[in-house]
């Protein structure tokens, strides 16, 4: 029909003909207006079979699908206008072959309503059949398109959906050409278009909610993406090639600083990327593999400098990505902050303040409970957030002061009030965790001067926790806070009195008392805050604490012993030693913390060694000079710093020693277990050519996965099929030889796969994802 409209179209220009013109233009003329009736219906003109003139059969106006009344306009329009002819002929051939691939159910339609006509115009249609068949043979290399082949050609893919006006199959062959394309050193705009219109299409196949193409996806209708094998090709074609594919259409130099967004061709890329980079996070949203949001993450990190333009798109990312910060695996994490680290730089003015409130947010709200198992990703956040804060230190400091303000007043309202509610708005790893951010970050800032007015607040609501509730249960979080303290003095030189919070947990009454009960396991602070009555009871209790208190000395001592007034600031330290020593009758006690003692008066005697000599000439007014002295004493290490340095190899050794051994310490902190399913192996999966599959379906996976044995109901099914007349107990060593001659040897795929997962931590994803691998 849209043909037919076309084709009148194009012939009722050349109507103006005049009076003189030949018969077989005047009734071509006839036949172009449908609006000329003749009154007679039963005229019929007849016309030679040499030349093309169009004959009315019945004076009616041509029907919708007559394909004869087509062909005859079409051969008028060659007698009337053969230069226009010759252009269509030249540029839109289609339009000129439309009805070879008409169906024949329209034929007989045509045919059963052409019955009616009179018996004079079967000669008549006899005559149009043979001009049909001498001038309309189609050629011998004309194929109907197959919705079934995967390999056809991209031209006729392209011609039969634009004949169609449907959606056109992504097929792998059309993939690889897209691939060549985009390699290109002049990549067309239109290929990079048509993938992005490919990439959405896959995520509608999957996605409930944008199936149909709707709103949501307003380029799904262009291609249509069938099958894992068609989803994972489009997923690597993006991956892979799609990136450095726009910086070449860009036109962006290797060395240019100029952003991306203030290109040239910016313009003619902007409305298609910011499709692309929204079905990207859509993309990782649905994903929960570990190992595809690796090399998702990776991909978006190098789109991260096309985010800046979109204000609202980039806030979105960002939310996404602090929630993968959070939350996620240990790479997982450190390729989300990479991204978030990257697109923030890019536009640090309008997006730093909305990242720093929502990553210090979430890390509080993700710190609320410290295992072994969360202690390390809780670092991690750590460190990252103060490396986020280090971007602009005047943005930083309106945050700071307010969060250290907000920990003042919940101490404030802990001390006034003393109920349970506010003691627990306090006592908790939250709190803490927030103290330590603080802490590193003035730390990692000394040597500029916006956030050092804010050490001086910090200390005090460190040193007010610790007198709140001075108390043996609550001992852990003490340690923790002092712990903050002496990082901080060290890291901004700035003396904190912590010695006397050290030393007064040796008066204690409970840590004095004989211990009613034996722990076989030593009790470990690092993951607790608060006692119970049976842990103090225990001798693990009071071993831990005086390895704490020798370790914050030594730490503490061992920074200051170069300071000239370290003589006399160890004097009360000292003298609470000796105090706690004459009453001590545990000999491991006495040992440890003499053998401390020895090695402070000995610094100390060897500092006032040094300011005996007459070298020392200044005045203790002139700073500069008391700390160049200081620092040349620094160079020739006292005693106690050496001492230090020897002890602190030692005990990192044994921290790693209790870090690997994870199990034994989640049983020592009472941690429930969960009991989690299986989970996939993260491990590639390939088909039966050895293609490499990100998105594997179902089906693939049970046909031709690797078959997995249930072992546990295989093994519970043939031990109850052999008798036993008595339940004997077997050794462990018998019972593993008997379970490994019953599993048979594995194959070598088997061996390759169990290698993969034993190193599949330093594999780097990338590197599979190879579109040669198909």
């Amino acid at each position: 029909m849209k043909v037919e409209k076309k084709v009148r179209f194009l012939v009722k220009p050349k109507a103006g003909i005049s009076k003189k013109q030949p018969k077989n233009e005047a009734k071509t003329k006839t036949v172009s207006k449908p609006t000329e009736k003749p009154k007679d219906g039963k005229e019929i003109a007849k016309k030679p079979k040499q030349k093309p003139v169009v004959a009315t059969k019945n004076v009616k106006p041509p029907k919708k699908g007559s394909k004869k009344s087509h062909k005859e306009d079409l051969e008028g329009l060659k007698q009337i206008d053969p230069e226009f002819y010759e252009f269509l002929k030249t540029n839109d051939k289609k339009l000129l072959d439309f009805n070879l691939m008409d169906s024949d159910d329209d034929d007989e339609d045509e045919d059963e309503k052409e019955a009616v006509a009179p018996k004079d115009a079967d000669s008549d249609s006899a005559d149009d059949e043979e001009n049909e068949e001498k001038y309309h043979k189609p050629s011998d290399d004309l194929a109907v398109a197959s919705d079934e082949s995967d390999f056809e050609e991209e031209g006729e893919g392209e011609e039969d959906a634009a004949a169609s006006g449907g959606t056109q199959k992504v097929t792998l062959n059309l993939l690889r050409q897209w691939e060549q394309q985009l390699g290109q050193a002049n990549v067309s705009i239109d290929i990079v278009r048509k993938v992005i219109q490919a990439f959405n299409s896959a995520l509608a196949s999957i996605s409930a909610d944008g199936a149909d193409g709707g709103e949501n996806q307003p380029n799904a209708a262009a291609f249509k993406v069938v099958g894992a094998a068609s989803f994972n090709g489009v997923i690597q074609l993006c991956v892979l090639h799609l990136q450095p594919a726009i910086i070449r259409v860009l036109g962006v130099r290797p060395n240019s600083s100029l952003p991306l967004h203030k290109h040239k061709k910016w313009v003619k890329v902007r409305g298609c990327l910011r499709y692309y980079l929204t079905d990207l996070i859509r993309l990782v949203e649905q994903v929960s593999s570990a190992n595809i949001l690796g090399v998702l993450l990776k991909h978006l990190h190098q789109m991260a400098g096309m985010v800046a333009p979109f204000t609202t798109l980039g806030k979105t990312i960002l939310k996404r990505l602090i929630v993968l910060w959070a939350t996620g695996d240990e790479t997982v994490r450190v390729l989300a902050f990479l991204c978030i680290l990257k697109i923030t730089r890019n536009q640090q003015g309008t997006m730093l303040n909305h990242v720093l409130k929502a990553m210090y947010l979430a890390y509080v709200r993700n710190s609320k409970f410290v295992s072994p198992n969360t202690l390390p990703g809780i670092n991690f956040m750590r460190r990252s957030l103060v490396e986020m804060f280090a971007l602009d230190l005047n943005v930083s400091y309106q945050h700071a002061f307010l969060y250290i303000r907000q920990l003042a007043i919940h101490l404030r309202n802990a001390v006034i009030l003393k109920k349970k509610d506010s003691f627990q708005a306090v006592y908790n790893w939250q709190f803490i965790n927030s103290l330590r951010l603080w802490a590193d970050l003035l730390g990692a800032s000394t040597n500029k001067p916006q956030l050092q007015p804010l050490v001086y607040p910090l200390v005090t609501i460190a040193t007010g926790v610790i007198r709140l509730i001075p108390t043996a249960q609550y001992f852990p979080l003490r340690f923790h806070c002092l712990q903050t303290l002496i990082s901080l003095s060290k890291e901004t030189q700035t003396y904190v009195p912590v010695l006397p919070l050290i030393v007064e947990v040796l008066r204690s009454n409970t840590f004095n008392r004989k211990h009613s009960a034996v722990s076989m396991k030593p009790l470990q602070f690092t993951c607790v805050l608060r006692l119970n009555k049976g842990q103090l009871a225990e001798n693990g209790f009071r071993d831990e604490v005086i390895e704490q208190v020798c370790a914050l000395l030594l730490e503490y001592l061992a920074h200051e012993s170069a300071s000239l007034a370290f003589s006399d600031l160890v004097v009360p330290a000292v003298m609470a030693i000796k105090a706690y020593l004459k009453e001590c009758r545990n000999s491991n006690y006495t040992r440890k913390l003499k053998q401390l003692l020895d090695k402070i008066q000995e610094s100390s005697k060897f500092i006032e060694q040094q300011r005996s000599k007459s070298t020392v000439t200044f005045d203790l007014k002139d700073a500069q000079a008391v700390a160049a002295w200081e620092q040349q004493l620094r160079t020739k290490r006292t005693p106690l710093d050496i001492y230090y340095a020897s002890w602190l190899k030692t005990h990192e050794t044994k921290k790693r020693r209790q870090a690997a051994q994870t199990d034994d310490i989640n049983s020592d902190y009472a941690v429930p277990k969960l009991k989690r399913p299986a989970a996939k192996t993260g491990v590639p999966v390939r088909n039966e050519n050895g293609e490499l599959e990100l998105f594997p379906s179902d089906s693939e996976d049970d046909e031709g996965g690797p078959h997995i044995p249930m072992d546990d109901d295989d093994d519970d099914e043939s031990e109850l099929e052999q008798p036993k007349p008595k339940k004997v107990k077997v050794a462990k060593s018998e019972k593993k030889t008997t379970e490994k001659a019953a599993i048979p040897e594995p194959t070598e795929a088997e061996a390759a796969v169990d290698d993969y997962d034993e190193a599949g931590a330093a594999v780097d994803i990338v590197k599979d994802l190879d579109l040669d691998d198909w």
